[in-house]
C-alpha cells in the first residue's frame, strides 16, 4: 500500500466572489496542476490556449444565464490561485471542451468511470440512509482533488468533493441531500446546441432545500451530454429518506427508484425506457461497467436491511478482473492516458458525514469530513 495526502478540506464563506478567493488561495497549486493536465490535453487536440482562452469566454453568458452567481465565483478562485480565469472555467467545463476538440476532428474524450450506491433507510443497518461512489477518472487527480466546505447565507451549507478550481461534483448538503454522478454516453450527445455544464448542475442541486427542487433542476436543464446523477434525501430526526437515480440524455432525463431499498449504477443505461430510445456509445469505452454495477449488487443485495458504509467501503474495494475492476488501479486506457479508482467516497448525508480516499486500489486511509446537520430543515422536509 502507498500513502496519498487526504484530499484538503477548505472553508469558504461570504459572497460568491469571496468564496471564490478563498478557494482559489487554498488551491493554488492543485488547481494548476489540474488546469494544466487539461490544457495540455486540448493542446493534443489542436486547441492552444489563446483557443482555450476564446471558448472559455463563449461558455460565460451560457453559465450567466444559469446562474450570475457561478461566474462570480469562478472570477473569484481566479483572483485567489492567480490563475487565468480561462483556467477556472476549464477546470468546470472540460468534458463539454474537450468533446467540442473531438468533434473537429480532435482529441477523443473519454468519459469518467464511476460506481454509484446508495441504501434507503429501510436496507440500512441502523435506518439511516447511505451514499456513496468509486470515482474513476485521471490519476493525476487523486493529487487535484479538495474537499470544500461552504458556508451559505442563502440555503443550506454545502460538503462537496471535487477538483481543485470545480464549484461540485460530489457531496451533501446541511439538508440531507447527498449526490452522486457518473458518466453516461448516447447518440444525441453534443447534437443540439449548448447546454450547461455538469459541474453547475450539480452544484445547483447541492444548493436545493427539498428533493423536489433538486429533481427540478436535473430534469429541467439542458445538457450538453448524457450523465447519470443519483440523489438522496435523507432525514434523521424527521424519519427516513428518498433516493433516485437520473439518466439524463441532453434533451431528456429517465428516472430510476431503487429496488427494495438499494440501487446500484455505473456507466451504462439502465432504465428500460432509456434503452428503448437511445443507443448506448459508451460501453466501447468502459465495457467493465456491465460487471462493476452488478458485483456491487451482488455484493450489497444480501445484506438488505443490515447495510452499513463499511459493506459500500467492501464492495467498491471489490478488485475481481482487475485491472478492469469496481476499484481500479492505475492502467493506461484506450486513449493512451493514465486512469484509475482516483477516489473513494461514502456517505451519510442527514448527518453530515463525508469520507473519502484517494487512489484506493493502492491506499486505504480514509479522511472523514463534517458538516452540522441542519435539524430544522430535515424535519420540515419530512412533515
Amino acid at each position: 500500500m502507498t500513502d496519498y495526502a487526504p484530499f484538503p478540506l477548505i472553508d469558504l464563506s461570504g459572497g460568491p466572489r469571496e468564496r471564490g478567493r478563498m478557494h482559489g488561495k487554498a488551491a493554488a497549486d492543485r488547481l494548476k496542476r489540474g488546469a494544466k493536465m487539461y490544457a495540455e490535453s486540448l493542446l493534443k487536440s489542436g486547441v492552444d490556449w489563446k483557443e482555450l482562452e476564446r471558448r472559455a469566454e463563449a461558455t460565460v453568458p451560457l453559465i450567466d444565464r444559469f446562474d450570475p452567481a457561478y461566474v462570480e465565483e469562478m472570477r473569484g478562485i481566479a483572483e485567489g490561485a492567480n490563475e487565468p480565469f480561462a483556467a477556472v472555467v476549464l477546470m468546470n467545463a472540460r468534458t463539454e471542451m474537450v468533446v467540442a476538440a473531438r468533434k473537429q476532428q480532435a482529441a477523443k474524450h473519454f468519459p469518467d468511470g464511476c460506481t454509484a450506491a446508495l441504501a434507503l433507510p429501510e436496507a440500512s443497518a441502523d435506518g439511516v440512509l447511505l451514499h456513496g461512489q468509486n470515482w474513476d477518472w485521471r490519476s493525476e487527480c487523486a493529487e487535484t482533488g479538495v474537499v470544500l466546505r461552504i458556508r451559505r447565507d442563502d440555503g443550506p451549507d454545502i460538503l462537496t468533493f471535487t477538483e481543485a478550481g470545480g464549484l461540485a461534483r460530489s457531496g451533501l448538503n446541511s439538508a440531507g441531500i447527498g449526490l452522486t454522478a457518473n458518466a453516461l454516453e448516447c447518440d444525441r450527445d453534443y447534437q443540439r446546441g449548448q447546454g450547461v455544464p455538469l459541474p453547475f448542475i450539480r452544484r445547483k442541486v447541492l444548493e436545493a432545500a427539498h428533493l423536489a427542487n433538486a429533481v427540478q433542476t436535473i430534469v429541467s436543464t439542458p445538457k450538453p451530454g448524457s450523465n447519470h446523477m443519483a440523489v438522496s434525501h435523507a432525514t434523521v430526526d424527521g424519519g427516513g429518506g428518498e433516493a433516485f437515480g437520473f439518466e439524463c440524455a441532453p434533451d431528456e432525463t429517465f428516472w430510476i427508484a431503487p429496488d427494495r431499498g438499494l440501487y446500484v449504477h455505473a456507466n451504462h443505461w439502465i432504465a428500460d425506457s432509456a434503452r428503448a430510445k437511445v443507443k448506448d456509445t459508451g460501453l466501447a469505452e468502459t465495457p467493465d461497467s456491465i460487471y462493476r454495477d452488478k458485483r456491487v449488487r451482488d455484493q450489497l443485495s444480501p445484506k438488505r436491511g443490515k447495510l452499513t458504509l463499511e459493506d459500500f467501503r467492501q464492495a467498491f474495494f471489490d478488485d475481481w478482473g482487475t485491472p478492469h475492476s469496481v476499484c481500479r488501479p492505475p492502467r493506461m486506457n484506450t486513449r493512451g492516458v493514465m486512469t484509475a479508482t482516483t477516489a473513494m467516497i461514502l456517505m451519510r448525508p442527514a448527518e453530515g458525514h463525508l469520507e473519502a480516499c484517494p487512489m484506493p486500489a493502492l491506499n486505504r486511509q480514509f479522511t472523514t469530513y463534517t458538516l452540522t446537520p441542519d435539524r430544522l430543515a430535515q424535519k420540515q422536509a419530512a412533515e
